[in-house]
């Protein structure tokens, strides 16, 4: 006998031919929950017991991050494993040169050039979901699930707290059983834990209602006191251990789910003791212009030969033109805490070399940040400067984080001001104030050791080793749920 195929019946006359099986489906990816969790680095890690246990079970690696080391940036390398010079994310905000216009905090997923890691992911697995919670750039974006900080801004000018949501509906389940999205602890001098729990409760009920493949979820809680006070002292020990508290639920809930773990960081935070003020130097120089209303002072960058967008320890230096440049490099270079000043070469090497970037990169020495102060005298700052108003100033303001510690009055002005906003009134909270020397802690740069840089931990043995490039988390991912 041989190996033949045995004989076919023949079928009746007339009986139809059988249908082929259908195929069968293709196994579910491997379900993850990606957890940035800002600021972790491994000195911080040794006082947040539930993730160091996560990560002896599993693994650990340094994460070797991006110029500049800010949220925007990072996250859109993770998420495309491109540098700023491909996904164009050249920091939190920039000059947007066709509008004359400094821009922060824009949302639309638009602005982020490249393959996304879901494209990737349905291009391998079509139907594959993703649920993102609060990670940057999520409106607009192919997402099934999105939820992002977005306040209600009234015609009258009141801003309220509030989120955007994908599905729509989802708004009002979330709102209704963990309460409005907490904003004003989200950012500003009232920051603290009550914003990531929020976010962890989001995150675990998407996750047990809608089962994504992916979750993504950003928690921003060791942001807040590492920058107020520093990254080495009690406050940080205390920020540290209160989030990994907080997380021990999702956790949990990731375990049950049978979900592999990955926790991750854009940067650590260093401390710092010196704050730049790179454009009144420039101002003092003659190179920047500002116009006046009301006796307030605003930046005009239509009309300054040089500014600054000021982003932590970097800036994006603006010119009108080459002798502009020439002079602009002149002021800066011997302005002290600049470290140095990133020209096109030096743009191209850390692939920073983007048409949103300044024409100069000005990078921090490592105990100092650049202010986005432009006024010289503090009677003609404009009204925003005393506000959290993350959308108005012309560079990122850290100060927000503090109540106005010269003003004896602060609190009585934050009650009158909430008890306005209780009563459906407009209402001002002018109570940040206009010195910048209590920031204890920055980033920006590139770490100077592993010790004070991000890190990547996963609950999967020998997932990750040594160090990791952030350009090579897209495809770790992609690997972890067995798509690559």
């Amino acid at each position: 006998m041989t190996d033949a195929a045995a004989p076919q019946t023949p079928l009746p006359p007339g009986a139809p031919s059988p249908l082929p099986s259908p195929p069968s489906p293709a196994p579910r990816p491997t379900p993850l929950l990606v957890l940035d969790v800002v600021g972790l680095t491994p000195r911080l890690l040794a006082h947040m017991p539930r993730l160091r246990a996560l990560a002896a079970a599993g693994s650990q690696a340094a994460l070797g991050t991006v110029l500049p080391a800010v949220t925007c940036a990072a996250q859109s390398t993770f998420l495309t494993g491109t540098l700023p010079a491909e996904h164009g994310i050249v920091g939190n905000g920039w000059y947007f040169r066709d509008l004359g216009e400094v821009l922060l905090w824009r949302q639309h997923n638009g602005l982020v050039s490249g393959d996304k890691l879901w494209d990737a992911a349905r291009r391998a697995h079509p139907g594959y979901t993703v649920a993102n919670i609060c990670w940057w750039y999520a409106m607009g974006a192919d997402t099934d699930i999105t939820v992002t900080p977005r306040p209600v801004y009234y015609a009258d000018g009141r801003k309220e707290p509030d989120c955007y949501t994908r599905p729509p509906g989802l708004h009002d389940d979330l709102t209704r059983r963990f309460g409005t999205f907490p904003l004003f602890h989200f950012w500003g001098p009232g920051a603290d834990l009550v914003s990531s729990r929020w976010i962890v409760d989001a995150t675990r009920h998407i996750m047990t209602t809608h089962d994504p493949d992916l979750t993504l979820c950003y928690l921003p809680h060791l942001d807040y006191d590492l920058q107020r006070h520093g990254p080495d002292g009690p406050h940080a020990r205390r920020a540290a251990a209160a989030l990994d508290a907080a997380l021990a639920p999702l956790l949990d809930d990731a375990d049950r789910q049978g979900r592999t773990v990955v926790a991750l960081s854009e940067y650590g935070i260093t401390p710092v003791s010196r704050p730049v003020d790179i454009n009144r130097a420039l101002r003092s120089a003659g190179l920047l212009e500002v116009h006046t209303q009301d006796g307030m002072e605003y930046l005009d960058p239509m009309a300054s030969r040089v500014f600054a967008v000021a982003d932590h320890q970097i800036a994006h230096v603006y010119a009108r033109g080459p002798d502009d440049l020439a002079a602009a490099h002149r002021v800066l270079a011997g302005l002290p805490g600049v470290e140095r000043l990133l020209d096109d070469e030096g743009k191209k090497a850390e692939g920073l070399d983007h048409p949103r970037s300044g024409d100069l990169v000005a990078v921090a020495e490592p105990d100092a940040w650049f202010t986005y102060y432009y006024w010289l005298d503090d009677i003609r700052a404009p009204d925003f400067a005393r506000l959290v108003e993350i959308h108005r100033k012309p560079g990122y303001d850290p100060v927000e984080l503090f109540l106005d510690p010269d003003d004896p009055y602060v609190r009585l002005r934050v009650a009158a001001a909430l008890a306005r906003k209780k009563l459906g009134l407009r209402y001002r909270m002018a109570v940040v104030p206009l010195d910048p020397s209590p920031i204890r802690g920055s980033h920006g740069r590139l770490p100077a050791n592993e010790d004070e840089g991000p890190l990547i931990l996963c609950s999967t043995p020998h997932a990750v080793h040594g160090r990791v490039a952030a350009t090579d988390v897209k495809t770790l991912l992609l690997r972890l749920a067995g798509l690559h």
